[in-house]
Order: C-alpha cells, then sequence, then structure tokens
C-alpha cells in the first residue's frame, strides 16, 4: 500500500476517532502541510466518504455521524506488527495477560485473509523475541493483579513496603497510577501518602498488598511514561569507570552499547564509564567479568569489589 494510501486510512481513523479536529492537527498527525491534508480531503469527498466541517472556535472537520470504517484493514506488515505486538504483551506480562494475549491472536489469525496470514507465518518463523530480561511475574502474580484493579477502579492500596535504604518493613497508603518495567524491574508508579508525593515503587519488594475502600482520583495532566523517564534519570547513580587490558579489550568492544563512555588508549587497552542505580549492583556488573577488568573509581566499588572477591575465594577455598 503507498504512503497516500496509508494517510488516507489514518485520516479516516483519526476523524472517526475525535469529531470537529483542526486541519493543522490533522496534517501534524499525520506529517503532511495544511495544504495536502485539505487534498486528502478533497479525495475522500470523490470516495464517498462523509466528512464535512463546522465553522467557529470549536469546529473542525467530522465524518458524518454513525460512518464506521470496516473492521481489520490491514496490510500484511500492519497484521504482523499487531500480531507480534501481541506475542510481546503475553512475553511481558506473564498470566495477567497471558490468556487475553492468545484470545486475541486466535481471533486475529481467524480473521486475516491468506496473504495476512503468510505474512503473519513467515514473521513468526523469521523474527524472533525470546528471553527478555526480566523476572518472573508468576511469584508477584496476586500483586500485579491487585494493583491492575485498583488501577482501573481508582481503589487506594495498603501496602508493607521494604525499600532499598532500609531493611524494616513500613506501612505505606498509595494511589497507585501506573505500571512500569525498566531496566529488568517491574515497578508501580503513584501518590505516596506517607511521602505525599508520586513515588515509584518495585513490586517485588512488596510484602503485603490489599485495596481500601477509599478511592482517588488521578491528576488529569498524569503521563506515566514521561514521570518515570524523569525520575529514574533524577535517580542517584554510580558512575563506575573501568579499565580492560590489552587482552581482554575485545570483550570490552563486543559490549559497546552498555557502556556511557568507551575510550581506546595506545597500549591496546580500554576504558569505560557505565552508570547503576545501586553500589550493589555496579558490583555485581563488574564481577560478572571477573579477572578481564579493574576499577579504577570510585574507591568504594574498588572496596565492594574486592571483599566480594576475597569471599567467593573462601567459599570455594573449602
Amino acid at each position: 500500500m503507498t504512503k497516500p494510501a496509508n494517510r488516507l486510512l489514518t485520516l479516516i481513523l483519526l476523524l472517526q476517532r475525535q469529531p470537529n479536529q483542526k486541519a493543522a492537527d490533522l496534517a501534524d498527525s499525520l506529517g503532511v502541510s495544511v495544504r495536502t491534508l485539505h487534498r486528502y480531503i478533497e479525495l475522500l469527498d470523490e470516495m464517498g466518504i462523509p466528512v464535512y466541517t463546522e465553522r467557529g472556535p470549536s469546529g473542525g472537520f467530522s465524518l458524518v455521524r454513525g460512518y464506521k470504517m470496516p473492521p481489520l484493514v490491514f496490510t500484511p506488515e500492519e497484521a504482523t506488527a499487531v500480531l507480534l505486538g501481541t506475542g510481546l504483551v503475553e512475553e511481558m506480562w506473564g498470566n495477567l495477560y497471558r490468556e487475553a494475549a492468545l484470545s486475541a491472536l486466535a481471533k486475529l489469525e481467524n480473521l486475516l485473509p491468506e496473504q495476512q496470514r503468510e505474512e503473519v507465518q513467515w514473521a513468526r518463523r523469521t523474527l524472533v523475541t525470546a528471553g527478555l530480561h526480566h523476572p518472573s511475574l508468576d511469584a508477584q502474580a496476586a500483586t500485579f493483579e491487585a494493583l491492575r484493579r485498583a488501577m482501573r477502579t481508582s481503589r487506594r492500596v495498603e501496602m508493607i513496603y521494604t525499600s532499598a535504604s532500609t531493611a524494616r518493613p513500613t506501612s505505606r497508603k498509595l494511589d497507585p497510577y501506573a505500571i512500569a518495567f525498566r531496566s529488568g524491574w517491574w515497578y508501580v508508579v503513584g501518590y505516596c501518602h506517607t511521602r505525599r508525593e508520586i513515588r515509584t515503587f518495585r513490586i517485588d519488594r512488596i510484602q503485603e498488598l490489599t485495596l481500601s475502600g477509599e478511592t482517588f482520583l488521578a491528576p488529569l495532566d498524569f503521563n506515566a511514561r514521561e514521570y518515570v523517564t524523569v525520575a529514574f534519570q533524577g535517580q542517584a547513580q554510580v558512575l563506575a569507570r573501568l579499565k580492560f587490558a590489552r587482552e581482554s579489550a575485545s570483550i570490552a568492544r563486543l559490549n559497546r552499547p552498555i557502556w556511557d563512555s568507551f575510550e581506546e588508549h595506545t597500549d591496546g587497552s580500554v576504558e569505560v564509564t557505565f552508570s547503576a542505580p545501586e553500589m550493589d549492583w555496579a558490583a555485581s556488573s563488574v564481577l560478572a567479568y571477573g579477572p578481564f577488568v579493574e576499577v579504577l573509581e570510585p574507591i568504594e566499588l574498588r572496596d565492594l569489589v574486592h571483599a566480594s572477591a576475597r569471599a567467593v575465594v573462601e567459599i570455594y577455598a573449602k
């Protein structure tokens, strides 16, 4: 399908989703000029698709009330994207959405025409995503389900939580807004009544969770994706500087995407930096490279890696 044809379909869907849209907004959504947008509107009229305009401050382009696009108007590539995306939902969200994902896959495959089914089958054979680095949700399945129900019904929750800074569990009241996945861990984002601010909590650290009888209203302007991005950027980070000797420099090169900086020296050695949210996390990352790397700084990380290595030696010396 050509780009103009795709844009026409997208325009119909945009108008179907929301009436009275301004020409400039529609053009921006399609990535075209306002002049091109008006040409697309004329094409829709020639195709018999009922578009009308209301004038005034609240006016704009709309579809005639009751007009609906035929279902499942997919290109082969679009059908593949939907099916592969449904597979990722099953992989990432475990039992929470596994049954729904499998049901959706079965329905889509049953309705797709032959060309789309062939494209999907080819993609499944050749485009594989497996072993995503995330903890299993099975152990926290009840907690995830309770959080999902609380968010869906805007119910406040009460939880017993153990933070990274203290081993003593604390009781919290939370208005849960969203669940987020980042750097291998699952988090719940919401308003903490103890700290009186929006916070993130690692779900695997929630020991108990119950829904209360109280309800809440999430801020209308709250954007979970933006908050999580900013919140984690603002967290204290351990910036580690490492050295790979000439003999092990190839290991650093093979893992280049994970380094914040990468510098090769004339003697063949490589110095890199990387960020970690906690000192223990940084130490475990360094220890994974065994004798092939040396911590240059910070000194606290050098000491922690040294102590951990001695502990490992003592275990195997017995």
